[in-house]
């Protein structure tokens, strides 16, 4: 009998989808064993319903926990705030603060607003551009949420959306008057977001993009895309939910040298506690003073303190350095130790600060769900990927990395003689988004 297991599966006949958030699907891993919810959690470890205790070699909150769990600093001063009251009939100071804050970082922009999740913050930054600019359509290059605005994009004969992190997004319920009104372009293509703007510029409000994923942008494309955004009146508009404080403090857009009209953070802005903030210039801000944008829990102050200790300090620790620095750690192991068992992956040159691998076989799926069992049971959240923090340690990844090789060595053989289905103890993982009932 297992605690988290027997909620998990109660749970998916209340909750639709089972969670609340797609990433965090239990048969996104190793259905029926990796542990669906926890008890506690600080630092890099976790303790599921059952007090079975794992370190988080994996995903560490999402990537919303930059300085780890329940980072002592942060957890301080948000005790305290709630200790005297975090939500009131009057406004939060810490607001005001974290404006003046962000707007320091960031000396290009002058004005903020805050919400509380990454897909709100995105979806207030659109309506802004849209009211600031007086025009409808909005070119996306990424993954920005999951509202109409967004996948309106997939409203169309094909899978828009395809290859932007999360492909086979349906767009079930988003109004059909929506299409044509988000328009997809990809990554390091400067030809086809000209192609974009020579057919739609004129009536474009938005170009919202991540300045980088994996890898620098190839050389010039930002700077096309920026020079594009000007000649036809569109807002620029970086998205640094997930690469944001990661790759360098204040969002990649500043180590790359190219500078928005807005930028939107979340995650690991609060590391854990929702905050999400989108910052700009005055006038690209302009349209926030009369579009309606206004929600009641993005009043409350845990975000803000939360936010501002967080920010003292990634300034304070070189947050951006350490977490490169166990990526990179970890970048070795699995070269080195598939090399060594002779299993076939492939990693490439990206950023250490979100490393990860994949298996070079037919099975490929099957043999990450097969590395995620195998590490559960030797009491680490583990798959082809992980999201460093600054609670990781060099203990962590010399521990992570004897349990690799005793993986490793019972999955080697099960590549060798052709039954990595017979060596999984459940399902397969599900492969991005489906129906789970």
């Amino acid at each position: 009998m297992s605690k988290t297991q027997d909620l998990y599966r109660h749970a998916k006949t209340r909750i639709p989808g089972g969670t609340q958030l797609l990433s965090k699907r239990p048969e996104s891993f190793a259905p029926d064993q990796w542990p669906a919810y926890f008890s506690r959690a600080q630092g890099a470890t976790v303790w599921d319903l059952d007090d079975r205790k794992y370190t988080d070699m994996s995903f560490n909150g999402i990537g919303a926990c930059l300085l780890g769990f329940a980072h002592p600093k942060v957890t301080e001063a948000v005790t305290k705030r709630i200790a005297n009251g975090s939500m009131c009939t009057l406004n939060a100071p810490e607001e005001v603060a974290l404006a003046d804050r962000l707007c320091e970082i960031h000396p290009w922009a002058e004005q903020a607003r805050f919400a509380r999740t990454g897909g709100e913050v995105c979806a207030a930054a659109v309506r802004i551009a849209r009211a600031t600019t007086g025009r409808d359509i909005v070119a996306v290059c990424g993954y920005h949420g999951w509202q109409d605005w967004y996948l309106a994009a997939n409203l169309g004969e094909n899978d828009a959306l395809k290859g932007h992190l999360l492909p086979g997004l349906s767009p079930d319920g988003v109004p059909s008057a929506l299409r044509g009104t988000t328009l997809a372009f990809t990554a390091n293509d400067g030809t086809g977001f000209e192609q974009l703007l020579n057919e739609h510029g004129d009536r474009l409000a938005a170009v919202i993009m991540e300045p980088c994923r994996y890898h620098d942008p190839e050389p010039g494309f930002l700077e096309t895309v920026r020079r594009g955004c000007t000649k036809h009146g569109a807002l620029l508009i970086f998205d640094e939910i997930t690469i944001g404080w990661r790759l360098h403090f204040g969002g990649a857009h500043l180590k790359l040298g190219v500078t928005p009209d807005m930028a939107v953070f979340a995650k690991s802005l609060g590391n854990g506690h929702p905050m999400a903030a989108v910052i700009g210039t005055e006038a690209a801000m302009a349209g926030a003073h009369d579009s309606f944008i206004s929600s009641t829990y993005w009043t409350e102050s845990v975000g803000p303190v939360a936010a501002l200790t967080t920010l003292d300090v990634m300034a304070t620790e070189d947050v951006c350095s350490h977490v490169a620095s166990i990526g990179a750690a970890m970048q070795q192991i699995w070269r080195e130790i598939a090399e060594h068992h002779g299993i076939a992956i492939t990693m490439d040159d990206g950023y250490p600060c979100l490393a990860h691998f994949a298996f070079d076989h037919p099975q490929a799926n099957a043999l990450k769900t097969l590395l995620t069992q195998e590490m559960l049971k030797r009491g680490f959240l583990a798959s082809t990927a992980i999201y460093p923090t600054l609670a990781h340690t060099e203990a962590h990844v010399t521990a992570y990395g004897q349990a690799l090789d005793a993986a490793f060595g019972l999955i080697a053989p099960a590549i060798a003689e052709e039954r990595v289905s017979e060596a999984l103890e459940g399902r397969e993982a599900h492969i991005g988004f489906r129906r789970l009932l």
